[in-house]
Formats: C-alpha cells, structure tokens, sequence
C-alpha cells in the first residue's frame, strides 16, 4: 500500500515538473542553454535540435533531426562548415539577442547574425514542423530569424524556396559535401523566375538541371509529375511584387516524408517506411545524361534511347565534327541554311527561295529561357513567323504560346507526354526531307513490285513445268494404254492392273528401309513389301539420280504387260505420283534363276 502511493506521488510530482516548465523543452532563453549531449524537442515529439556526430567522423556539430527515428537523420546543420572539435560545445543566446554555437573556448562558430534583436528577451523554439525559430520574447509573432529561411540541404513541409525579386534575396538548397561532410557541397537548389518560373539545379554556380516551366500544376519537363499526385506543391509566381516561391504541405499532417539534394546533385523525395525501418528514396530529378543541362550544346537534342544520345536538330550539322565524334557534344550545332527572313535581311528580295516553315517535334521537354505571349493558340505559329529573331515555339494549356529567339539549348526528347516544339527551318530544308521521303517510299515501292513479279513468274513455271509433266505421264499411260488395247493374246491390260498409291508402298516396305532393301540396279532400287492382307510383293522404285527416266519407265511396264511366262516374274501394278514412279512385281522367296547360275559358275571355276 505505501509502495502503492509513493509511486502515485512520484507520477504526481512529475507531471506538475513537466506542466510546469512545458515551455522550456521545446525553447532555449538566455537564462536556459543547452550543453552537449543535450536537446531540445518539438512538442509533437517528431523534431530534436542539439549535438550529433556523423558516421567516420569525431566533429561535433549542432542541428535538427528527426526524433524518434531509428536511423540519424540530419536535416539541418548551423555550424555545417565550422564544426566542435569534441565535446565542448554550448548553445545559447548571446548577451545581444542571437543564437549561438561556442567551443570550449567560448569562441563562435555560428551565429544568427541578426541586429535587430531585443537583448536577454529573444527566445529560439523549435516547432512542429522543424523549424528553429528565434524571436523577440515581448512580440511572440515577431520573427527575427528562421532555420527555414537559411536551409542546409533538406527541403521540409511549409518551407519556401524562392527568391524576392526586388532585394534579390534567395532562399536555397545546399548539398553537403559527403555523407560525413556537412559542409557547403556542389550542388545548390533554388526556384528561378526567369521569364517563366522554374526549378533549377547549379553545380559551382552553373546550370546544372532544370524542370522546365511551371504551367500552374507542374513542371512541364518532369515526366512522373503528369501522372503523379503532387497536389500539396504550391508556387506563387505571378506578381513580380511579391517574392516568387516553391512550398508544399500535405493535409494529412504527416511529417515523416521530405525532399533533399544529395552530394550527388540530385532532388530526391524521402519517406520512411516502418516495416522496412529506413527511408525509401522516389522521385529523383534525374536519372540519366539527357537530364544534365545543354549537354548536347546549342541546337543539339538529347534522347536518352538512342546511341550517341546527343545529334542535331534536323537541319542542323556539328559545330565540331571531330569533338562530336569524340562524344564531347559542347560545341552544338549550326544551320546548314540560313532562315529565308535573314536571307531577306542580308540580301534584299528573297523572291523564289519559298517560305520558313516549322518542323513539330512531339513529347519534347522544352528549351531554356522561353518568353510568354498573351497570344491564343492558334496565333503562335503567326506570332513566331512575323519576328525573324523568333526561331522555335510551342504551346501549353497552363503557359498559353512560348516563344523562343537564339539558341535553342537543353532540348530533351522525352519517353511520353511533354510539349509539341514546333522548330524554325528554311522551307528548303524540310523539302529535302521531303525528297528523301519520297525516295525512299519510292524504292520501297519498286522492291515491292519486282518481288511480286519475280515470285509470280516462279509460280508460273513451276505449274507450267509441273502441267507439263503431268501431260507427258498422261501420254505414256495413253501410249502404253493403246499399245496394249486390241492385244487380247496376251490375256492382261494394263489399265485392269492395280494401282498402287505412294503411302500405301510407302507403307509396305516400312517407309522404304534399308532392311526391306532387295538389291538395285539402273532403275533403283528393289524393296520387298507387305501389303495389308499379308501378301509380299517386290516394289521397284526409280531413283532419283537414275539415269533412266519415263520413257525407260514406259518401255518396261509395256514389256513385262506383254509377256507372261512361269519362269518370268508378273507386273502387279504401278504407282505413278508426282515424281514417283514405282512398279510391283511378285515376290521371289527362293530367288531367281541367275543367282544359282552365277554359284554354278564359281564352283567350276574353282
């Protein structure tokens, strides 16, 4: 009982320490800082702020993180490029108002670095969402300085990346250095208005990777943001006043999903996944070579399907055909004719050179650097035509007509959806793919024609052949019919012998074996046989390479119709099909006559 109730009080009195100093775990005051290993926590319990190490690494470095989670995940780093050197280190608000980071040595190795704070009243909270924020204590809504607004490499939910056109203040992404290194890496992110709103990713300050134009859904150059559900994403880009920004929130109020720019430069989506207990990377930026900016060079194309992935836009040729031939593709392409209205700048009239005219690329992600017009659909091709600086455009339902003038640079051919781009050529030019067209429809077209003859003229002769010979068989069984018609001494016609078919024979002699084999001479071969009733016959089949032929054929079967003696052996049929040609005799168990013969002769010339 009394273990009971001392239990009751100890809970008592620590939830009255927690209702009464709640304020103080997510907050640091100038009278309350925080020495490592210490933290603060979000009250939803889902951020920490305080000391960490990384992996092969003994720096010591202040930041938030996710709490809670199983594997260290940093997303934001205040002394990312001046890192404790052990374990010394402090937070806390300067006698001026800001937040702090000192070694041991009290020297700063981060600051705030605001100047209009209100000394020993600023307090620094870390809320719901991960966001430090630091403000003056008499104005709670007042905020003097924001983690959000000096982000490491981890974009979070209702953070804004953008840039206010008028200060030229930007809001960016950094990419660490390595997986141990915090510090400012390659790699930085950030939302460029440009004529019409973009992503953009730098490497050491130069283009390294855009989306393409924001058409007030999504990045026309994404492929995956067609078919998937982005719709927390916000950007507000249409009132130059106003700073231009990227933001998103998801209503469900789940926060264990953010984006980060890796060492690598690219844009990833990370969301933890329980069972699997570790973050599942989607969505990437990019993924191949095509999504590298301009790496085929001005007026170059990019399709990741094909080998090399970089070539010219039709009516283009290399710059430099020996650096293309190496795959540096830097230099671009140039026209191989000049457009007709600079022609008619240059020289005049271009009376009798025809037209510009465009050429349509479909699911295309689209060059750098378009500008809007106002204009409808149907006017753009009109639009671009009446401007001769105008060399490409192209149309979306979200951006309406985009023009573009000079290079045209990072034009990608995408696997699916994307924009139709609509390219400037001298009319002569898409005539020389038209000439090709032809050419080639026409040799197509010719082969076809001749094949067809060729096979027609081969059917012709082989039935004409095969009529031909059909008449011949038809005339010696004629010849032999009207040989033997009137004959009646003889006692048997020909047409009252039986006729054999092939696969009967065929079947006879066992598909003509060798075992069955009787012998052979200049006809073929001899095969006994037994037919269904069990009779064995002696089939006669003429070889194919026998010199003997139908005439040879005819002779024989007239010769033996028309003698009948016991010592000769009788015709009991023929077979004539096709090229086969076959006679059956009876059958001889004891041999013939001229095999005693020849014994006989061998024993006396013994």
């Amino acid at each position: 009982m009394g273990k009971t109730i001392s239990c009751s009080v100890l809970l008592s009195l620590i939830s009255s320490f927690y209702l009464l100093f709640a304020t103080a775990l997510d907050t640091i005051t100038p009278s309350k800082s925080i020495k490592d290993p210490e933290f603060i926590i979000s009250q939803n319990g889902i951020f920490r702020l305080g000391f960490f190490s990384l992996a092969n690494s003994s720096n010591r470095y202040v930041g938030i993180l996710y709490h809670q989670i199983p594997v260290q995940t940093v997303v934001w780093v205040a002394n990312r490029n001046k890192p404790l050197k052990d374990s010394s280190g402090i937070l806390n608000i300067s006698d001026d108002g800001n937040l702090i980071v000192l070694n041991g040595k009290t020297e700063i190795l981060w600051s705030s670095n605001v100047t209009n704070t209100a000394p020993n009243a600023t307090t620094a909270q870390l809320s719901n969402l991960g966001n430090l924020v630091l403000s003056n204590g008499d104005d709670a809504g007042s905020s003097l300085w924001e983690s959000f607004q000096h982000p490491c490499n981890v974009f979070l939910q209702t953070m804004k990346i953008g840039v206010d056109i008028k200060t030229g203040r930007k809001v960016e992404l950094k990419s660490w250095k390595s997986m141990d290194d915090p510090s400012d890496g390659n790699f930085s992110l950030g939302f460029e208005p440009f004529n019409i709103p973009e992503l953009v990713i730098r490497k050491d300050n130069q283009l390294y990777f855009r989306t393409g134009p924001w058409n007030g859904n999504i990045f026309i150059g994404i492929i995956y943001m067609y078919t998937v559900n982005f719709d927390g994403f916000d950007v507000v880009a249409d009132n130059p006043q106003q700073p231009y920004y990227i933001t998103y929130e998801y209503s469900n109020d789940f926060r264990l999903i953010y984006y980060e720019l890796d060492t690598q430069g690219k844009f990833i989506e990370r969301r933890w996944d329980a069972e699997k207990g570790n973050w599942i990377n989607r969505y990437p930026s990019h993924e191949t070579d095509c999504d590298v900016y301009g790496i085929c060079g001005a007026f170059g194309i990019c399709d990741s399907s094909k080998r090399p992935i970089c070539s010219c836009l039709k009516g283009f040729k290399p710059r430099n055909a020996e650096e293309w031939s190496r795959g540096n593709w830097s230099s671009g392409c140039f026209r191989n004719t000049p457009l007709q209205c600079q022609r008619d700048n240059n020289n005049g009239s271009g009376a009798g050179q025809g037209d510009d005219e465009f050429l349509e690329m479909q699911m295309m992600k689209v060059p750098t650097f378009p500008y809007r017009s106002s204009i409808v659909n149907g006017d753009c091709k009109n639009e671009c035509m009446r401007n001769c600086s105008c060399v490409a455009y192209a149309y979306d339902d979200g951006i309406g007509c985009m023009l573009w003038s000079g290079d045209l640079i990072d034009v990608k051919k995408l696997s699916s959806l994307g924009v139709d781009l609509y390219i400037r050529l001298s009319s002569s030019e898409l005539d020389k793919g038209k000439s090709r067209k032809v050419i080639v429809i026409t040799t197509v077209i010719a082969g076809i024609v001749v094949i067809t003859i060729s096979a027609v003229l081969f059917l012709w002769c082989r039935m004409a052949k095969h009529k031909g010979r059909n008449k011949k068989q038809k005339q010696v069984k004629h010849q032999i019919c009207s040989e033997n018609r009137g004959e009646n001494s003889i006692g048997v016609k020909l047409q009252q012998l039986p006729i054999f078919n092939f696969e009967e024979l065929a079947t006879a002699t066992n598909n003509f074996n060798h075992a069955e084999k009787l012998g052979q001479g200049g006809f073929g071969q001899v095969y006994r046989a037994t037919l269904d009733g069990g009779k064995e016959i002696a089939v006669k089949r003429l070889s194919k390479s026998s010199v003997q032929g139908l005439e040879e054929f005819m002779n024989e079967m007239v010769v033996i119709s028309k003698l009948q003696h016991r010592n000769l052996v009788r015709l009991l049929g023929c077979c004539v099909e096709g090229e086969e040609k076959m006679l059956a005799y009876e059958y001889m168990p004891n041999k013939s006559l001229d095999a005693f013969l020849f014994v006989v002769i061998c024993l006396l010339s013994m």
